[in-house]
């Protein structure tokens, strides 16, 4: 019963938000936090009944939907479906708590829907992750887009309302465009798999090379657009610029990650000989990626938009680390999607804090900031290394791994993706240094929302996720323990690919 709880509870208080009267803000804020924080406490539950190395997937409940199609509602989850529900369990009260006044900057705004609309989002991103059945997974994949519409078109912030709404159209078309892709595929699956959209069963269905290639590449479609994979890429500058801190957080941290989890759990299993011959373009796709995006994120004057282009740059390792086909670097792109959830999350945070003080997301518009917020200097700074993977942060252990894992089969792809590790640093330290350090910009005594230093709100917000980052940057045994197996299964069982044997040289092996 824990994943249909997860999903059904926070679409249930959406509703419930929802219906409250515009005048009842204050409620409606204290509903969405203590459904969010519900969620959390059955997701630790949930956590703690998974057990490594145990069924591939677990937690298992089904219900009858559509018996004349093979229709369920199923859910369960593996160790990579885990890990992504545990991150949307704990980001969601932690953007409740940040985007706490959001909705109340604007009178024309309605508070309840603002809320609704999040806790709507977190069921419909639970239910993606948590659904076996193919059939659902889609449902789920397009409705979460709906909240995620309003909430970039009605209550983004900080851009014109027309930028805010072509934001949140190119979103919404690129995501429908690539949904239909899939929905191509998902009636193929039920065609020619033997009328079911269970997705074990559908496992073990051998489809023809060239069926198994034009569904592969009807599902690729999709979550290549959602990761987004270049050139998939150009909506999230738009949308992560345009929507609100913390709703950003939740489309880069989480959302996103539907593509890469989509492509480990039905790309790679369902149509495994059609993955190792698309794998050499994904590949290439993922290395072009880590590269352009670098070079564009350089260029950005607007904060947003530059932790956008970061991100692509790291679905970029993802996507890598994900068709290289060895367990270190698919365990490395699994972690990359926790840690990342974790580090962009917070720096998407703390950015939406301090482009709420000042007014502007524009770097030209600060300079010298942290004389008059050091605090909040010193957290933007922690995510910044966070998110260029400084050793001793959870992004280091996974950015390890993708690279060394690829090394191992592919040495032009690690190398070339090690450049995009010397460009990270680049444009994180220069975003720092032109927005906090050098010579106070002397507008920024005349905004009062700087003469504030970090609030315990927000103290409250950045806390857990610097705690996590720190400790799975030394310890991160406990999630690779949960992770480890689904991979191996998703390699060796649906693929069938083996690691390569360790290799030695002549001098050694004489030794």
């Amino acid at each position: 019963m824990y994943l249909s709880i997860m999903t059904a509870a926070p679409l249930a208080g959406a509703i419930a938000v929802a219906c409250l009267p515009r005048s009842r803000g204050a409620l409606a804020k204290l509903i969405a936090l203590v459904v969010s924080v519900a969620v959390l406490v059955v997701a630790v539950v949930a956590w703690f009944k998974f057990q490594p190395g145990g069924d591939r997937l677990q937690l298992t409940e089904s219900y009858t939907w559509i018996p004349a199609w093979g229709a369920r509602f199923s859910f369960g989850a593996d160790g990579i479906a885990l890990v992504m529900l545990g991150l949307i369990a704990l980001l969601v009260p932690l953007v409740i708590i940040a985007s706490w006044n959001h909705a109340e900057q604007d009178s024309r705004r309605s508070v309840p829907a603002f809320f609704a609309l999040l806790l709507f989002l977190e069921g419909s991103m639970i239910g993606v992750f948590a659904a076996t059945d193919v059939l659902l997974f889609y449902v789920f994949f397009e409705i979460m887009l709906v909240p995620m519409y309003f909430l970039i078109g009605s209550y983004g912030a900080d851009v014109p309302q027309k930028q805010r709404q072509y934001a949140a159209v190119k979103f919404f078309l690129y995501s429908l465009v690539g949904g239909l892709f899939m929905l191509a595929a998902v009636i193929g699956l039920w065609v020619l798999g033997g009328h079911t959209f269970d997705w074990q069963t559908l496992t073990s269905v051998e489809f023809s090379r060239g069926a198994g290639r034009w569904m592969f590449l009807g599902f690729f479609l999709a979550f290549a657009i959602k990761a987004p994979f270049f050139p998939f890429h150009t909506w999230l500058p738009d949308a992560g610029g345009a929507a609100p801190a913390g709703v950003a957080a939740l489309l880069v941290g989480v959302m996103d990650k539907v593509g890469t989890f989509g492509i480990l759990r039905y790309c790679l299993t369902l149509f495994p000989e059609a993955s190792k011959y698309f794998a050499p373009l994904a590949i290439t796709l993922s290395v072009v990626g880590i590269l352009y995006a670098a070079l564009l994120a350089v260029g950005q004057n607007d904060l947003k938009r530059l932790v956008a282009y970061t991100s692509i740059a790291h679905f970029g390792f993802i996507g890598v680390g994900i068709f290289a086909f060895t367990t270190q670097a698919a365990t490395g792109a699994v972690l990359y999607m926790l840690n990342h959830g974790l580090a962009t999350g917070l720096l998407f945070l703390v950015v939406g804090m301090l482009v709420s003080r000042r007014g502007s997301a524009a770097i030209s518009d600060f300079g010298g900031a942290g004389k008059l917020v050091p605090a909040l200097a010193g957290v933007f700074f922690f995510a910044g290394m966070a998110s260029l993977a400084l050793p001793g942060l959870a992004p280091f252990v996974s950015e390890f791994l993708v690279l060394i894992g690829t090394f191992t089969v592919n040495k032009t792809a690690a190398v070339i993706a090690t450049v995009g590790i010397i460009l990270a640093a680049a444009y994180v330290l220069w975003m720092f240094q032109r927005t906090m350090q050098g010579t106070l910009n002397p507008t920024l005594k005349e905004v009062s929302g700087l003469r504030q230093d970090i609030s315990k709100r927000e103290i409250l917000v950045v806390a857990p996720l610097i705690a996590l980052l720190l400790v799975l940057g030394f310890y991160p045994k406990p999630v690779l323990d949960v992770i480890n197996p689904a991979v191996s299964v998703t390699l060796q069982q649906d693929l069938g690919v083996q690691d390569p044997a360790p290799t030695h040289s002549t001098t050694e092996a004489g030794k």
